[in-house]
């Protein structure tokens, strides 16, 4: 099923930040989101999945079927890294979680308390909960932050995995990952700030 996002407008603490904004993307597809930081990247990826609500427009077919990955690890540190898998698959009723620790390698770290692991261990634990989830839809802000080249490698790979198995991606990322896909650049959607009627009071 095609993710479908029409005429959207979307904003940050109650100012908008981009409007006008349509997408498809469809089974087997990536989409790379692009444009400068603060231009409402996270913002739109966030409205996507549902964490937030849109001022308007429309988003078709995400209903339970998007996995978010954001600027948090969501990892909890006093468990192991199997407890955290295990948790999340749980959660979404998914089988084994070793497709997950294959895919990031992280076979030799199921024991360690995920409090104790490096940056990069963290962001890989992180991703890897993408796989145990089930969810068809990745839906992935700045996913590489605090990988080195080899884990960006898994990264890439794990999606385009997905991707065969007719899963879809949309990325907001300033890297080149080596993805097939489509690129939007979402700079022309930047929403017209509103007027200040009383300059003076735009300071209060």
């Amino acid at each position: 099923m095609t993710l479908t996002v029409t005429d959207l407008s979307i904003a940050r603490g109650g100012v908008p930040v981009l409007e006008g904004l349509s997408f498809t993307l469809d089974a087997g597809r990536a989409l790379i989101l692009r444009g400068p930081n603060g231009i409402g990247k996270t913002t739109l990826l966030r409205t996507v999945a549902g964490l937030q609500p849109a001022i308007s427009g429309r988003i078709k077919g995400a209903e339970d079927r998007i996995a978010y990955a954001g600027h948090s690890d969501g990892i909890k540190p006093t468990l192991t890294v199997a407890e955290n898998l295990t948790f999340w698959a749980r959660v979404f009723g998914a089988g084994s979680i070793q497709p997950a620790l294959d895919a990031y390698d992280l076979g030799d770290l199921t024991d360690r308390h995920a409090g104790n692991l490096s940056a990069g261990q963290k962001r890989r634990l992180g991703l890897s909960r993408l796989l145990v989830t089930g969810r068809p839809i990745w839906v992935l802000d700045e996913p590489t932050v605090s990988l080195d080249k080899s884990a960006v490698a898994m990264f890439a790979d794990a999606v385009r995995a997905h991707l065969a198995k007719g899963g879809s991606a949309l990325i907001a990322t300033h890297i080149e990952l080596g993805l097939e896909g489509e690129t939007l650049d979402v700079g022309p959607f930047k929403a017209t700030p509103p007027p200040i009627e009383d300059f003076d009071g735009g300071f209060l």
